[in-house]
């Protein structure tokens, strides 16, 4: 590993540091001091560098931190590590060739004079390279690079995608119909053995379209609750800021229009607690918490929810098994994909949405088809193309285009069919090969 390398260099260059500075002072003040104080300098700036390397490439060398850029940056720097450690040891071995012999060291340094000037240029020219290095490697970083990409072509991040749910049209959503039965029916179940707000929970992989379809109840059902609210959690979250959040959207729905207080922003967490707590007495609610990651958000905010009326409901949406699992057995499903005709009609609705009828014209149709294949069946990546398709000319010759990219970097990935087409809608622009440019366009729904 090129930690260990530099791990171990560094130290090596420390006892030569070491060595070196227990010289008397006379022996420094002959010919040679000059080029051997540069050296020194030379030699200390370098281990200086190579330290703060070495808890870079501790980060660095992790495997799930590895992309290709730091790969190459990782075996580009060993090799000068490699390098420098060769100066290191010809200085060494110099050094203590001063110490033996008959002749004065002020003489021997003297001689050496020419092997300082060597090696320190040697180390100025390493130094160059180093920094070289380290601005290749930020001017080519993908991480870098898509970060800066994203913001000129995505409309927004996990939580805008989740707010837009709330903004479909009942029309356009497809093949929900038993899942919007089955959540309807708990959701208006008044078990009396309930002791506490029931928690429902909806599995499922990106794209399947478990916001759609749990923000389509919602929208159904919380006017048969005395309160509501709809969060989105995501994978960072920070404990206090989702109370807020809660809160907020407590009051936003409230039916009696009531103010908020205004010290919310300010709050700590007992107050928080405390507010919602007084809010939701006497209350049957509904909450629904939208893309949850971790089991740690019910621990955390638990004792604002859940000593208040059984009658209540808890709706949570995650991609973790162990989070859906925070839901009695009885109280959690799976979506799965759509079916092939609901694919094609929620393909058309977005493909032709310019249209009044929204049918794909007949001479369209084989290819469309091929298109929708491809997609598996995930909502969030036939909405996606659609509307990608839906901004082309409607002509074979652009259509087929548009399905060898996709079909290129689907083959050229090998990985389970819902996995690359999920792969497709996490892409930035930069990250798809030349060919497929095309194909870049879905991360506008990212």
């Amino acid at each position: 590993m090129a930690e260990a390398v530099i791990s171990s260099l560094v130290l090596k260059i420390g006892a030569a540091l070491a060595s070196e500075t227990t010289k008397s002072a006379a022996s420094l003040l002959l010919t040679g001091m000059l080029v051997m104080k540069e050296l020194m300098k030379d030699i200390s700036d370098i281990k200086d560098e190579l330290e703060i390397m070495q808890a870079f490439l501790r980060i660095a060398e992790r495997p799930k931190e590895k992309d290709e850029t730091t790969k190459i940056f990782i075996k580009q720097t060993r090799g000068l590590a490699f390098d420098i450690e060769d100066i290191i040891d010809e200085f060494t071995y110099k050094l203590s060739e001063e110490q033996g012999g008959v002749l004065p060291t002020a003489i021997k340094r003297y001689k050496n004079i020419k092997s300082w000037h060597h090696l320190s240029k040697k180390l100025k020219d390493i130094k160059i390279d180093l920094q070289k290095i380290m601005e290749r490697r930020t001017r080519y970083d993908a991480r870098g690079m898509e970060s800066e990409a994203k913001p000129r072509i995505a409309v927004g991040g996990s939580k805008s995608r989740a707010e837009s749910a709330h903004f479909v049209k009942e029309d356009d959503i497809v093949g929900i119909d038993k899942y919007r039965d089955l959540l309807l029916g708990w959701l208006k179940d008044e078990d009396e053995q309930q002791r506490q707000p029931m928690i429902i929970s909806v599995l499922g992989m990106g794209g399947l379209g478990k916001t759609t379809l749990v923000t389509h109840v919602y929208k159904i059902i919380k006017a048969t609750f005395d309160a509501c609210a709809w969060i989105t959690v995501s994978q960072s979250y920070e404990t206090h800021d989702l109370l807020r959040q809660i809160l907020k959207e407590f009051f936003r729905e409230d039916r009696e229009k009531r103010e908020a207080p205004n010290n919310i922003d300010t709050m700590d967490y007992r107050s928080l607690v405390e507010t919602i707590r007084t809010y939701l007495q006497d209350k049957k609610y509904i909450l629904i918490l939208d893309d949850v990651w971790s089991t740690d958000v019910m621990d955390n905010i638990k004792d604002a929810l859940l000593n208040s009326n059984s009658k209540s409901r808890i709706v949570l949406t995650t991609r973790i098994r162990d989070v859906a699992l925070l839901a009695n057995e009885n109280h959690m499903f799976e979506p799965k994909p759509l079916e092939a005709d609901h694919s094609w009609d929620l393909f058309c609705k977005n493909a032709f949405w310019k249209s009044a009828n929204k049918i794909c014209p007949p001479p369209l149709e084989q290819c469309a088809k091929k298109i929708v294949e491809k997609c598996g069946g995930l909502p969030l990546a036939i909405v996606s193309i659609g509307r990608l398709l839906s901004f082309r000319e409607q002509t074979g010759t652009e259509w087929d285009k548009v399905y060898k990219d996709l079909e290129w970097y689907l083959t050229n990935n090998a990985s389970k069919l819902y996995e690359k087409v999920h792969d497709i809608l996490k892409l930035s622009l930069d990250d798809i090969p030349h060919y497929p440019s095309e194909i870049g366009f879905l991360i506008f729904v990212l």
